[in-house]
């Protein structure tokens, strides 16, 4: 008998392989903490699933709707949207997008393993995931969790290459724009009072956060998304992430947001 927090239908077997149950499939403390974070993260990217998937109703292609997470490690996100919803219906693809060639390879091994058809891997580069033709010309949802810096801002570039109607990100370890103001910090103090904002060591993470935030906000709207910025909590670290519905994005790192294309709203 599976645990009581085990949704009916949900593969056993996909839940040990992520380590989200024990060997004999029980559940730790750790796990339980973990399982409970996955639930919280779906129900963010379900509504936009079933948005997206209502949306391809009359499509030709059974691959519809398609989604991508870009940047994906393990595959991690990819498995358990696809197991929770798409494995019980007809149409819809999940696309994994990882550079490390041996993440892939596993990735591959446990979807064939779990008899998950409509999934697929690809080591990309950014560069090579956008000139790809093996990915549709155009998916509907791209996801990149715990993308860790620059790498939420390839998502970003690969989302919009590709004209996705919805982006959700949680991003990390947003270091960029921090040693950019940690490089030239004496001479900005000696220049301007606005350095006061990021003299100490912690002011100077925490501002440049949120100032990549900022940033990738204003690039989503200026490509005509809505945007809608939350918090998870709970997770190693706070992520902010963002979600949307209609054409969305999300970004954040420690915080959440959406952002949506073209009308409607996004909610997270």
């Amino acid at each position: 008998m599976s645990p009581p927090e085990i949704r009916p239908g949900q593969s056993v077997e996909l839940l040990k392989a992520l380590h989200l149950l024990t060997r004999d499939g029980k559940l730790n403390q750790d796990s339980r903490r973990k399982l409970k974070q996955v639930y919280h993260l779906y129900h963010f990217i379900e509504p936009l699933l079933q948005d997206a998937y209502a949306a391809s109703a009359n499509a030709a292609d059974a691959t519809a709707p398609v989604l991508v997470d870009h940047g994906a490690g393990k595959s991690y996100l990819g498995f358990i949207l696809y197991d929770l919803f798409l494995k019980t219906r007809p149409r819809g693809q999940v696309i994994g997008v990882e550079s490390r060639a041996e993440l892939v390879h596993s990735s591959r091994q446990l979807a064939a393993r779990l008899d998950f058809p409509r999934m697929q891997f690809f080591a990309h580069s950014v560069e090579e995931a956008i000139a790809s033709p093996a990915i549709p010309p155009r998916v509907d949802i791209v996801t990149a969790l715990h993308a860790c810096d620059t790498a939420t801002d390839d998502a970003i570039r690969f989302a919009l290459a590709r004209d996705a109607q919805s982006i959700v990100l949680v991003p990390c370890c947003q270091a960029e724009v921090a040693s950019a103001l940690r490089a030239r910090k004496a001479e900005a103090l000696a220049t301007t009072p606005l350095a006061e904002l990021w003299r100490h060591p912690l002011h100077t993470r925490e501002f440049a956060s949120h100032l990549t935030n900022v940033l990738r906000c204003l690039l989503l709207q200026a490509h005509g998304y809505q945007l809608t910025v939350t918090e998870l909590v709970g997770w190693v670290a706070k992520s902010r992430e963002g979600r949307g519905g209609g054409r969305s994005a999300a970004s954040g790192g420690g915080e959440g947001g959406s952002a949506v294309r073209g009308g409607g709203g996004g909610r997270v």
